[in-house]
């Protein structure tokens, strides 16, 4: 009679071949927040029509978020849609996703979780009625015309053999402790009113500037100090500190454009591009009526075309436009580039001359025109067209033209005009 398992019978020893084989399934998760700011420009799109996140990468893929405020098909405009798009990377892996609507201090207000495995790239999947319209302009009035699409993403992947997974790098907090403590310094920086001491070295690894200036084979006294004259020392501080952790430090009133834009600045000159890009980035965020002029200036200059764009997108209003010209930064913008007012007006003047257009169509077909559409005309007449004869004269004016002249420079720009010499900004 054979065993049984758990019997009070005395087991017996079977001597039988035995194998192992182990599955284990890994999963990569990882974060991303989607925050649409100015919300209200986009209500009434239209069904179909979308926006995007920037990419961001798990599992090796890379996703964004994909939005449609006025949904993905035709409902009367009750629900936004949300979805999650495979935009590049390997196909027929299985995820696990979440895709929540956050309020003020991060709580979440709609939440969804889904399962879904990709077969194709450009495909997206979520959820059709992601949130009432309703409910999310209830939002929006609480969160200052802004929302936050926070989306989870685990990727999983099977795995059959074992492996040990490494310590994350330390690479960055060793060389920060090693400019802190002065391990092994070997150059002397003064700085204004204070000195900085550092390993030539690791600079001349990281910026042809520096290589150039601390391994020059001619200098007759290579441990003398190197003074630099043109420069705060709270950016030369942040600038070291990114030359050894290729990050920004914190507290050093970095969300300051003033700190941006120079530091901006000593990234292009000493062959640092991250650093310029990094505080390009940060630039384009900052951007208010304020900022926007003396920005576009700093984009002109080094001819940053994203950050150009970024600055003549958000002068898209008249009220935008009008704070800008009183700014100091904007005469300045007129002195240096007046050729970029062309660029702004195009942007401001098509939705304006296009309702004036249906006016005048609307007058000679005698088809009767709403008071409304009346009202949208006469501000055109009383608010845009003015402005654009001011811009007009002030760009005349900063090239010395005869008064008159402003406007037909503006619209029928000559070639040459365009190609002046243009000096260092002063503030750099």
């Amino acid at each position: 009679m054979g065993n049984t398992i758990g019997s009070s019978s005395s087991p017996v020893k079977q001597d039988v071949p035995e194998t192992w084989s182990t599955s284990f399934t890994e999963g990569d998760t990882a974060a991303h927040n989607f925050e649409v700011t100015g919300f209200s420009l986009l209500d009434g799109m239209g069904a179909g029509n979308f926006i995007s996140s920037s990419t961001f990468c798990v599992g090796g893929c890379e996703w964004d978020i994909t939005f449609y405020p006025d949904g993905l098909k035709e409902d009367g405009g009750a629900h936004a849609s949300a979805y999650l798009r495979l935009c590049n990377g390997e196909l027929g892996l299985q995820t696990n996703y979440t895709l929540s609507l956050l309020g003020k201090d991060g709580q979440v207000l709609v939440h969804g979780s889904i399962e879904h495995t990709f077969q194709s790239a450009g495909i997206f999947w979520g959820f059709e009625h992601f949130v009432q319209k309703s409910k999310l302009r209830r939002l929006l009035s609480d969160n200052e015309d802004c929302v936050t699409i926070r989306c989870v993403l685990t990727v999983m992947r099977k795995h059959d053999t074992l492996t040990i997974p490494a310590p994350p790098s330390n690479l960055q907090e060793d060389f920060a402790r090693m400019l802190k403590d002065e391990e092994g310094v070997d150059v002397t920086f003064i700085v204004g009113d204070k000195s900085f001491r550092a390993h030539r070295h690791v600079l001349a690894a990281r910026s042809p500037a520096f290589r150039a200036e601390l391994l020059d084979p001619t200098k007759e006294d290579p441990t003398k100090p190197v003074k630099v004259d043109d420069m705060d020392p709270v950016i030369f501080e942040a600038l070291l500190y990114f030359m050894y952790t290729d990050t920004l430090p914190h507290g050093c009133d970095l969300e300051k454009n003033a700190t941006l834009q120079h530091l901006f600045v000593v990234g292009v000159r000493y062959g640092l591009d991250r650093l310029a890009t990094m505080c390009e980035g940060k630039l384009c965020q900052n951007i208010n009526e304020q900022t926007v002029a003396t920005t576009l200036t700093l984009a002109e200059w080094y001819d940053r075309a994203l950050l150009r764009n970024a600055c003549i997108a958000f002068v898209s209003s008249q009220d935008v436009l009008d704070a800008m010209k009183e700014t100091n930064g904007f005469k300045h913008l007129m002195t240096r580039y007046p050729g970029v007012m062309v660029d702004i007006l195009k942007q401001n003047l098509p939705s304006s001359i296009g309702v004036r257009k249906q006016v005048v169509r609307m007058q000679r077909g005698r088809t009767p025109i709403s008071r409304n559409m009346k009202r949208r005309a006469s501000r055109v007449r009383h608010a845009v067209l003015p402005s654009v004869c001011v811009l007009a004269l002030a760009c005349g004016f900063a090239l010395g033209l005869r008064p008159g002249a402003g406007l037909g420079w503006l619209l029928f720009p000559h070639p040459q005009r365009l190609l002046t010499s243009q000096p260092m900004l002063g503030f750099l």
